[in-house]
């Protein structure tokens, strides 16, 4: 059930914006299935058992390279190349030349496509927005040309389309650029728009910033763990509703 934002004023929602990743789609499990596929061939020390940590090491991502990334500070593949490094250091794996490090990718990145999966409650939760008269939409700091492709593997295009990517800008969330130019392109006020997202910090903290109605995702074992913020007594009490699953969105909509 819900949680939190029980103080904040009611509000006429007419509409919602989707984070992509590990929100309506399922990215971890697809972050396991291509880790351990580039484990096998480029790390023959880590046992598949210890997968599960190799996992958490990459989502929490303690560099915060994603997030200079989203900033603009460092191109898509720096990001890749300093979180692939980081993971050889941790895990004693080879130290990898750049044509190495291509292969790693290449085989990282077609592993990761092929195991892109919609959660069960997204595409439901979406059609219920839609079937209350809701705009519906996606905003990602991930580029748009894959976020487009993987809205489309899982169904979810027609249903939360892409509107503002980390090409908007050259910058991603929490910058207030990204959502407001969302709900510009959505036609709603951002006052009247929910926004929903599997990071406190940058979605639900980001979104409140930018005067949306925050949500955060909390699902069951979805935490990074590391630098991120994930105090759902801290959101609640900031006024950001928390939810474990998208099915919960609805009551703050009606």
């Amino acid at each position: 059930m819900p949680d939190g934002g029980a103080d904040v004023p009611r509000r006429v929602i007419r509409g919602v914006l989707f984070d992509i990743d590990d929100t309506l789609v399922d990215t971890r499990s697809a972050f396991a299935a291509a880790l351990g596929e580039v484990a096998a061939e480029f790390l023959p020390g880590v046992p598949p058992e210890d997968y599960p940590r190799l996992l958490a090491t990459w989502r929490a991502d303690t560099g915060r390279y994603y997030q200079a990334f989203t900033r603009g500070e460092i191109g898509h593949l720096d990001q890749r190349r300093a979180r692939v490094d980081q993971l050889h250091e941790v895990y004693d794996g080879p130290p990898l030349d750049d044509a190495t490090f291509l292969r790693w990718n290449e085989r990282y990145d077609e592993a990761f496509e092929r195991a892109w999966t919609a959660f069960d409650d997204a595409v439901p939760t979406v059609t219920a927005a839609r079937r209350a008269g809701l705009r519906t939409g996606s905003l990602s700091n991930a580029l748009a040309a894959m976020q487009r492709v993987k809205l489309a593997v899982t169904g979810l295009d027609g249903l939360a389309p892409l509107l503002v990517s980390l090409d908007t800008f050259g910058v991603g969330k929490p910058d207030s650029r990204v959502f407001l130019e969302a709900c510009r392109m959505l036609g709603t006020a951002p006052e009247e728009t929910i926004y929903v997202g599997d990071e406190l910090d940058t979605d639900g903290r980001g979104a409140q910033r930018a005067g949306l109605r925050g949500v955060w995702l909390d699902r069951p074992g979805g935490r990074r763990g590391g630098p991120h913020d994930e105090d759902p007594d801290g959101a609640a009490a900031g006024g950001i509703a928390v939810i474990s699953g998208l099915g919960d969105l609805p009551a703050l909509w009606s």
